[in-house]
């Protein structure tokens, strides 16, 4: 597999290039001379001189993959997997996009900062205002990029994309429907504390699903619900704080998201309960 690589000259035109009168005599001749002689390098209208040529540059076979370049997933990290390599979520996305999280406030809180890092306007439903007063005070260098509103009083957010949104309702065991709900570029994360009687419901519906550390009876009902394989729902009753299960449909993976020096200062260590 191979490519040409070229590159132009550029050179100074003569006054008759703008338009200016051609001198008499030897001049004249010389023009004509020139032009003769160079008729390889006579401008083109629009694209200027033609430029040298140079060598085609090839690459064997089994070297092309040296070409490539390490281009991650789009999105904002969430932690890191097994294998100590980025987890990625692509929060803010062109269709309705609803994520369930059984966990902890902090896990959420971290969420709902590097989403607005992410440059997302993030809308926090929450009975315990509270709690995310420090953390709405703090987030964007003082931009409001994070809003606390009462349970039930969240406004129409007017997401677009190149103004995403993300809500977090934060709204205890048994969260009432919601008023503003996932659409284009506005995504929804909820987070229970534990596994409720909605949250088969809210499970089900979800096009993301995260679960952090919970009982042995909770990880079975949860591993039924999911699909999931007997060890992975078995390890639900053990993980450490700051590690979550990811589930879609299609894909699980262990995350564990470990804050920054910034998000450490503002919220502490990662814990599963507050």
């Amino acid at each position: 597999m191979s490519h040409a690589a070229s590159s132009s000259s550029s050179s100074s035109p003569s006054s008759s290039s703008f338009g200016g009168p051609a001198r008499q005599g030897s001049g004249r001749a010389a023009s004509r001379g020139a032009s003769r002689a160079g008729r390889g390098t006579k401008p083109r209208f629009g694209f200027g001189l033609v430029g040298p040529r140079r060598d085609r540059h090839s690459v064997p076979l089994d070297q092309l993959e040296a070409l490539a370049l390490p281009v991650g997933d789009d999105g904002m990290v969430i932690g890191v997997d097994a294998e100590n390599r980025p987890a990625v979520l692509g929060i803010n996305r062109p269709v309705p996009y609803d994520i369930t999280l059984i966990g902890g406030l902090w896990t959420a809180q971290v969420l709902a900062l590097r989403a607005a890092a992410t440059g997302a306007r993030v809308a926090v439903e929450t009975g315990r205002a509270q709690a995310w007063t420090a953390l709405a005070q703090a987030a964007g260098g003082g931009q409001p990029c994070i809003a606390l509103h009462d349970v039930g009083r969240v406004p129409p957010q007017g997401a677009s994309a190149g103004s995403p949104v993300v809500v977090v309702r934060d709204c205890g065991m048994r969260p009432p429907r919601g008023r503003v709900v996932s659409a284009p570029w506005q995504s929804v994360v909820t987070l229970l504390p534990y596994l409720s009687p909605v949250a088969p419901r809210l499970l089900e519906k979800s096009s993301l699903v995260g679960v952090q550390r919970v009982s042995p009876d909770e990880a079975t009902q949860i591993g039924r619900i999911m699909g999931l394989p007997r060890h992975e729902y078995e390890a639900l009753s053990t993980l450490a704080d700051g590690v979550t299960l990811w589930c879609t449909p299609g894909d699980r993976q262990f995350v564990m998201t470990q804050g920054t020096d910034a998000e450490t200062g503002l919220l502490g260590a990662a814990r599963r309960m507050d």
